[in-house]
């Protein structure tokens, strides 16, 4: 049981098909400060829970490695070492 503690909430409703709603909890300086009305708090949560399903759904956010199959960067690794061992080899001469 949790005694004195009040916290507001927004819930913002998703669009997308895997998340239903996303709960956000307000700061209470934000409330009490000037200019913040509940159309732009209301803005911030909707542009926070996009940006967060944008940035977790990996479209144009992954780097190009990334997006690499792990064959390849394997691959790409050995032949890294065997072009390392050879420079070695070859200034032993």
């Amino acid at each position: 049981m949790v005694k004195g503690v009040s916290h507001r909430v927004i819930v913002v409703k998703s669009p997308d098909k895997y998340f239903e709603e996303a709960i956000f909890v307000i700061r209470e300086d934000v409330l009490q400060a000037k200019g913040a009305d509940s159309a732009s708090v209301l803005r911030q949560a909707r542009q926070a829970a996009n940006a967060y399903v944008k940035k977790r759904s990996g479209k144009g956010s992954a780097k190009f490695y990334e997006r690499l199959p792990a064959p390849v960067i394997a691959a790409a690794g050995a032949a890294a070492t065997g072009i390392a061992w050879l420079a070695l080899h070859l200034c032993r001469v």
